[in-house]
């Protein structure tokens, strides 16, 4: 066997194992605290951001209405 079909192998049986790890209702309830958890950090670094001084902002090319514009989004929009 070739090394590339024993990768291709490799990774479609990881790929099935982690499907299987993430059936039922176990998988659906990791998803979920998944998601949030991804919206808390979404969050946090939104208003971490509009709590930089103008002189960090300035030097990552926000302007404070940028930062305060992102802090007042929706946790959950990208």
């Amino acid at each position: 066997m070739s090394r590339i079909t024993q990768s291709t192998l490799s990774s479609t049986r990881t790929t099935a194992a982690e499907r299987s790890a993430f059936a039922g209702a176990g998988g659906l309830l990791a998803a979920l605290f998944d998601r949030m958890a991804t919206w808390s950090e979404r969050r946090r670094q939104r208003l971490a951001l509009e709590s930089l001084p103008d002189h960090l902002l300035a030097d990552i090319g926000v302007s404070r209405a940028d930062a305060s514009q992102e802090a007042e989004k929706p946790f959950w929009r990208g």
